[in-house]
This record gives C-alpha cells, sequence and structure tokens, in this order.
C-alpha cells in the first residue's frame, strides 16, 4: 500500500519529540525502579502496614450520626428543616398529580409538548402517558415524576447560581472547574452513600443525591453560555450605559439562552437516572419497581416498570430538546393560560365522574407473557443452539476466557507495577500534574483496603471498554463513511442515549441470567452510543481540503481513512475513550446489583444491610477509580512556556 503525504502546516515534529522523550524517561525509570521495587516488595497484593482501617472510624461515626440525628441540634435545626421540607414538597407536587388524575396530567403533558414542538411530539407525549397507565405503572410513575419535579428545579437552582457566579468570575471559575470535572466522571452509586449517611434512608436522601448528580451540567453549561456572549453585543449594551445587572438581564442571559436551555435537559435527564437508581436507597416509583423485580429475577415486572422509565425519558428528553432548538417563544401568556384552562376542565370532568385513577380494566398483564418468553429463551436459547452456542453459553465463555484472565492478570501484578502502569500512561497523554493525581488516586484505593475488589471492578471496566471501543469504532467509521448508515442510526442512538442506566440491565438479566458478564454487557450497550457518536463527527469534521489533497494524490477509501482521518481526528478518538471508560465505569458499578460483585456489590450490601462503613469506604474506592482513569484517558491542554 502506498503512503499518502498529505502537507500541512499544522503537523509538526514537536509531539513526536516530546512522546519520545517521555518513553525514554519512562524506560530508564522503570529499569531503575523496578528491581528495586521487586527486591522490596515481592508480593502482588497491596501491604498491610500500609493500609489504613476505616471500618471503626466510619462505624463510630454512623453510630453517632444514627444515635443523635433526633437531638443534635446540626440535625434538628438545620438537616431535619432541609428533610421536611424535601418531604414536603415532594408530597405537594405528588398529591397534585394525583388530584389532576390521569386525564389532568396527559392533557398537560401533552399540552406542553404541543406548545414546544408541535402536535407530532403532544401526539407521542399522550400516547406515553398512557401507555404508562395502561401497564399498571401509573402511580409509580406519578411517584418519580413528583421526585424528579423537586429534585430538577433544586438542581436547576444550584446550578443557575453555580453557573453565574462561574460565568462572571473568573476566580471562581478556575475554582469550580476540578470540582465539576471530577463530579461528572464520578458513577452515580457514589453518591447515595453520603447522603444516606446524613439523612437515612427515604425520599430526602434520593432527592439530595440526585441534586449533587445533575446540578453540574446546569452549572457546566450556564457558565459557558455567559463566558462565550457575543462581545460586540455586549459592547453595545455597555455604550448605552448598562449597570452590570442590566447587562446580564438583557444581553448575557438571552445569548446563553441555548446553552441554558441545553443545560436544563441534560439536568433533567441526568436527574431522571438518578432518581431511578435511587430507588435502592428508598426513592419509591418506578426504579423501585424495577429494583426489586431484578432482586427476584422477574424480568417481565421489572420490563413493564422499565418501560414507562423510557418512556418519560424520552418525553422529557424530545420537549427540552425542542425548546433548545426553538426561537423565541410566542404568546407565552395566552398559550399557558389556555392550557391551564384545558386542564383544569379535564381534571374536574374525571373527579366528576370519579375517574381519576386509571382504570384497572384498561391495564394490561405485560408481566406474564414476558415471563413466558424469557422462560421459553431460558429452554431454547441459553444452551444447547447449534454451531453459534447460547446465551448463558456466550456469558460463560466470555468469562472463563476474558474476565477471568484480564483479573487474574491484573492480581498479579506487583501493586507498585499497576501504580508505574497508572503514571506511565497518565504522563504519556497528560502532564505530571495529570500523572499525580491518577497515582494518588490509585494509591488511595490500596490504602482503603479495597485493591482486591476494585482489581477485580478494573478487570470488567476494562473488558467492556475494548468490547465498547471495537464496536463503537467499526459502527462510528461506518456511520462517517455512509449517510444512509448515519440516518438508520440516528434515531437508535437517540433513543439509547436517554435510557436511565438501570433500564439496561433488565433486557440483559434476561438473555444472560446474572453475574459478571451480564454487568460486562449492560455497560457496553449503555457506553456504545456516546463512543460511535463522537467517533462520527469527528471525522466528518476533518477537514475538507486534506481528503480533496489526497484525492488528488489518488488515495484510496482506505488510505484516507488510516492516513488522514483517523491521524486528524485524534483527540475525538480520545474524547470517544474517554466517554466510554466513564460511561462504562458507571454501569459495571451497577451491575453489582446483578452479581457483578466487586465494589458495586459491596456499595449495594452497605446500603441494603445498613453497613455504611463496607459501602462507604467501597463508595470511596469507586470516586478514586473514577477519577484515575478519566485522567488516564482524557488527554491535558499543555500551558504554553510549561514542561511537561
Amino acid at each position: 500500500m502506498a503512503t499518502i503525504s498529505v502537507p500541512s502546516p499544522r503537523r509538526v515534529t514537536l509531539p513526536a519529540g516530546r512522546a519520545a522523550r517521555k518513553l525514554l524517561v519512562l524506560a530508564v525509570a522503570a529499569a531503575i525502579l523496578v528491581p528495586l521495587a521487586n527486591a522490596r516488595w515481592a508480593s502482588a497484593s497491596w501491604p498491610g502496614h500500609l493500609t489504613v482501617d476505616l471500618s471503626s472510624p466510619l462505624t463510630s461515626a454512623s453510630n453517632w450520626v444514627v444515635d443523635n440525628r433526633d437531638t443534635h441540634p446540626l440535625f434538628l435545626y438545620f438537616f431535619g428543616y432541609i428533610s421536611d421540607a424535601v418531604v414536603l414538597t415532594v408530597r405537594a407536587v405528588y398529591l397534585t398529580l394525583l388530584a389532576a388524575g390521569w386525564p389532568g396530567v396527559t392533557v398537560v403533558a401533552a399540552a406542553v409538548a404541543h406548545r414546544v414542538a408541535g402536535t407530532r411530539l403532544a401526539a407521542g407525549t399522550a400516547v406515553a402517558f398512557l401507555a404508562c397507565g395502561a401497564l399498571g405503572m401509573w402511580v409509580p410513575t406519578m411517584q418519580t415524576l413528583a421526585l424528579m419535579v423537586v429534585a430538577v428545579l433544586a438542581s436547576v437552582a444550584v446550578g443557575l447560581v453555580l453557573g453565574l457566579g462561574a460565568g462572571l468570575s473568573d476566580r471562581l471559575h478556575r475554582a469550580l472547574r476540578p470540582v465539576l470535572d471530577t463530579m461528572q466522571v464520578l458513577p452515580a452509586f457514589a453518591y447515595l452513600l453520603p447522603v444516606v449517611l446524613v439523612f437515612g434512608i427515604g425520599v430526602p436522601a434520593a432527592v439530595l443525591a440526585t441534586v449533587v448528580y445533575a446540578a453540574p451540567p446546569m452549572a457546566r453549561l450556564t457558565a459557558l453560555g455567559l463566558r462565550g456572549a457575543d462581545p460586540e453585543v455586549l459592547e453595545a449594551v455597555d455604550s448605552l450605559g448598562a449597570t452590570r445587572v442590566q447587562r446580564l438581564l438583557t444581553a448575557r442571559i438571552p445569548l446563553a439562552r441555548k446553552e441554558l436551555l441545553l443545560g436544563l435537559n441534560q439536568t433533567i435527564m441526568m436527574a431522571l437516572s438518578m432518581a431511578v437508581i435511587a430507588s435502592v436507597i428508598g426513592a419509591g416509583g418506578l426504579g423501585d419497581r424495577v429494583y426489586q423485580a431484578l432482586a427476584s429475577v422477574d424480568v417481565g415486572a421489572a420490563l413493564a416498570a422499565g418501560i414507562p422509565i423510557v418512556l418519560l425519558a424520552v418525553v422529557l428528553d424530545r420537549i427540552t430538546a425542542a425548546a433548545g432548538e426553538r426561537g423565541d417563544t410566542r404568546k407565552p401568556a395566552a398559550g399557558l393560560l389556555y392550557g391551564l384552562g384545558a386542564t383544569v376542565a379535564v381534571a374536574l370532568a374525571a373527579r366528576l365522574l370519579g375517574r381519576l385513577d386509571w382504570p384497572t380494566a384498561w391495564t394490561l398483564n405485560f408481566a406474564q407473557p414476558v415471563n413466558r418468553a424469557v422462560d421459553w429463551m431460558t429452554a431454547h436459547l441459553y444452551s444447547g443452539v447449534p454451531v453459534v452456542g447460547g446465551t448463558a453459553d456466550w456469558a460463560g465463555h466470555f468469562t472463563t476466557w476474558v474476565l477471568d484472565p484480564v483479573r487474574s492478570g491484573l492480581q498479579w501484578l506487583p501493586w507498585w507495577a499497576v501504580l508505574f502502569v497508572v503514571a506511565a500512561l497518565a504522563w504519556l497523554i497528560g502532564t505530571w500534574r495529570t500523572a499525580l493525581t491518577a497515582v494518588l488516586a490509585m494509591a488511595a484505593i490500596g490504602v482503603l483496603g479495597v485493591w482486591g475488589p476494585s482489581l477485580d471492578t478494573l478487570s470488567q471496566v476494562l473488558a467492556a471498554v475494548a468490547v465498547t471501543l471495537v464496536l463503537g469504532f467499526a459502527t462510528g467509521i461506518a456511520a462517517a463513511r455512509s449517510d444512509r448508515v448515519e440516518r438508520a442510526l440516528r434515531p437508535v442512538l437517540d433513543v439509547f442515549q436517554t435510557m436511565p442506566q438501570f433500564v439496561y440491565l433488565i433486557p440483559v438479566v434476561a438473555l444472560f441470567g446474572v453475574g459478571r458478564a451480564p454487568a460486562v454487557a449492560a455497560a457496553v450497550v449503555y457506553a456504545l452510543p456516546a463512543v460511535v457518536r463522537i467517533t462520527t463527527q469527528g471525522l466528518r469534521q476533518v477537514d475538507p481540503a486534506a481528503l480533496e489533497s489526497a484525492r488528488s494524490l489518488g488515495a484510496t477509501g482506505r488510505q484516507q481513512l488510516l492516513q488522514i482521518q483517523l491521524p486528524l481526528a485524534r483527540r475525538a478518538l480520545l474524547l470517544a475513550v474517554n466517554q466510554g471508560v466513564v460511561l462504562v465505569l458507571a454501569v459495571v458499578i451497577i451491575g453489582g446489583l446483578v452479581g457483578g460483585g466487586a465494589l458495586g456489590y459491596d456499595v449495594a450490601f452497605g446500603l441494603a444491610q445498613g453497613d455504611l462503613a463496607t459501602g462507604l469506604v467501597a463508595g470511596a474506592a469507586i470516586v478514586c477509580l473514577g477519577l484515575m482513569l478519566d485522567r488516564v484517558t482524557q488527554p491535558t491542554e499543555r500551558r504554553t512556556g510549561k514542561g511537561a
């Protein structure tokens, strides 16, 4: 194959020379340090004298919180008031939804969708809410929606305050950036334990965990929109003598409208995902139905509760996305009055007719047919299928041939070798600060005494990421090279990206049973859409002039891909790797609920048994693992004049 050389002034030899110098330094360091470390620490396991046992202090702290929750002023006059306010607000919203009845809620949802995006989305919204009732999930759907309303309002308020501060102050922006970066790479499970320790099991803990998880995207996008306002417009407003408040209200915020609505969309999606996961700590609603069904391996009941979650996610995503794409609002007062009047009229009519509750006769028996189908799959597809084998065989082979060897290999490596590899990878892709952060995060896992379970979780993440990248890059390349493939994939990726993490566990349990392989399969399906989309976008944004130059030199399609598109899309591909790792980790941890074991199981066990010491240690290890994986896979921009 002939090599195609495309001249480009941007492609200089400095990065390659810097990488070569780094590799040389790492080789010298390995030659010196490896023999010394091997002579000092021959065992692969983390040294016991470098471990800090936090069980006793955490148990003591947990017991103190439980003993003083009803008497200490901090709980009575601060956390207690917050908890009461959350409970009362959620209950008020829930009772309002029940008072409106299924006709009133359906009408107001359809009216909002019609106002934002027209008749088609309004009809789809009405069908989605009616389907929730037909599946026998109207009351759990209203419970989840009430929790969502309160959590989203609080998340938006917190995000707006932080975003306004970061958008108007460079100092606060620099201070918040690393905090928001860290919060956005942490798996959702990591947020549950701290709030449980303070607020206990129940709705307040679920709402506050959701707020902490969902507020960062609102804060980031608000700051981005305010800081990206057109300077010429701001200068024109200043020339008219506007004050800082007037400039904010009349120029900055209107110019940032698209980013603000995108932040609202992302906050709603993350809040719904977290509200479902928070069923583990007593949130109730649809998530609790899914959790209870998965615990008893009742796939039919889990799917009956999972479908309304997906419908709710798709409806909320489409409405908020349409609001962000639309221009200025039209007749806001008249539209709101018409919608409110129609809702009140329908709710009153339903109350007079005694039809507020969803009619039992209109409920479909969905779980039994699904369970019969699962039983048929178990009998015919789990094993013994000619040539290809069954799904249980696939899961068993993947566990035996991939997961077990990767886990054994990681646990065979000396702990200092793992730290050295982490440091090397982080330094090669970033700076020495990146490497230091990654090494300290990984070392903290050993200090916490959960080195073995963390490597087990890491093995699942690495296996899932490898499968995700192979499938994601191949699909993304196909979509980038064919408009027809991209159009066919777009609706599938849209739906997959709006589904909460919990929902992905349902089909894999039906197909593969429980274990580590199903947890990995769910993680792959969850992370795949993001990898495909980023890969496709990166390849399509390659400079057309470079491609045209390659074609003029007679390059084939394969040569253009390998020698032009992939090298020039390197940053997008690295971002795809980073997002794949972060998303995979989030679901692998949740996979502890379906037999994934390791850190996810420790967190679930701690939450279920009230053993907060075990759960908090595992949660801290998850935080460290997520931070390490993010730093190892995300390139860091170098500052001019600074050495690496």
